[in-house]
């Protein structure tokens, strides 16, 4: 959902990661600092603070691309190893589990209070209320972008920049927004991780991807499958985590490398981002071009365009449609 709202505002955000990390870290705490309040109040405070903990960790890398034009891919990538190491540092240290036992060998907090345990949905399985929660975010998203002033203005920035700014929109602040509220929604689904975990604990094995399993990016990719529209993610997030999924039980039963599935995944995803030039070609006809120079989008135009743009002595004025006439994505 957060790759949507930053995306569709022009705003690459490739931090989720660590924003996911940011609000695992905070959701756990404030479990660990906190942990006899009853369940109605203390999951929700969890899931609220991992949510305030990934925004304020996306709003760092959208404060300095606003202010000091601060290339966000580099510094939200580069926040991904900052959070990560964080992580390693806090769970080897103050969040340690050092209880005895044979987990003491395992980066880990204690066992989180069971108030703050997410409730299954479906009997033995792990089927819990984070997909809910998930769907639930995939909604208020749609409604954001779609049904709302700040929605708007968030498309128009992503649409324009400098047309936003001369209609009166404030451009910086549209883009703190779009970041903060990406980065809240993968604190969210960090917070998720942490109260559904199978350990109950907030732990990690060598390295931070071993806490999200990637899927902070596998998760630009499910926005981008589908066309990042917060409702079409929901059925391209199953259909992707199952291939991911699936892929595991594939390698177990019957000795097929896990990457192989992935790379197959990755040429699922060239095909489909790429097939906008071949949709127009097939359905629209309409031959384009994008000139190197000016980098402006011209469209040959027919014998009938010609008759209709002829001056006075019945020669062609124009050879070309401006710009303006081909759609913008």
């Amino acid at each position: 959902m957060g790759i949507c709202i930053a995306f569709r505002t022009s705003v690459i955000n490739i931090g989720d990661e660590g924003q996911s990390i940011a609000g695992a870290l905070v959701s756990a705490a404030v479990i660990l600092a906190v942990p006899d309040l009853p369940r109605v109040v203390l999951l929700p405070l969890a899931l609220a603070s991992g949510l305030v903990g990934g925004a304020f960790w996306a709003f760092i890398p959208g404060f300095l691309k606003a202010y000091s034009s601060v290339n966000e891919v580099l510094s939200t990538i580069m926040l991904n190893i900052v959070a990560g190491y964080i992580m390693l540092y806090l769970l080897e240290g103050p969040m340690r589990d050092d209880s005895g036992g044979v987990t003491s060998n395992i980066s880990q907090t204690r066992r989180l209070s069971e108030n703050a345990d997410m409730p299954i949905l479906l009997g033995d399985t792990e089927l819990n209320l984070g997909i809910v929660i998930a769907v639930v975010a995939a909604i208020l998203a749609y409604l954001l972008l779609w049904h709302t002033a700040t929605g708007f203005e968030l498309r128009a920035v992503g649409g324009n920049p400098r047309a936003a700014h001369y209609s009166g929109i404030n451009v910086r602040k549209n883009i703190i927004l779009a970041l903060t509220l990406s980065g809240s929604m993968s604190g969210l689904a960090g917070a998720i991780l942490v109260v559904s975990s199978v350990s109950h604990r907030l732990s990690v094995e060598d390295m931070p991807s071993g806490f999200t399993q990637l899927a902070g990016f596998n998760g630009i990719v499910a926005g981008l499958l589908g066309g990042l529209h917060p409702i079409w993610v929901i059925p391209m997030s199953l259909l992707f985590g199952g291939v991911l999924e699936g892929a595991s039980a594939l390698e177990r039963a019957v000795q097929v490398a896990t990457p192989i599935v992935v790379a197959l995944s990755g040429l699922i995803v060239v095909f489909v981002l790429s097939s906008e030039r071949a949709v127009r070609w097939v359905y629209l006809k309409i031959p384009f071009e994008v000139t190197r120079v000016g980098k402006e989008i011209s469209i040959p135009v027919t014998d009938q365009d010609q008759d209709v743009d002829a001056d006075p002595n019945g020669l062609a004025s124009d050879q070309t449609h401006p710009p303006s006439a081909l759609p913008r994505n």
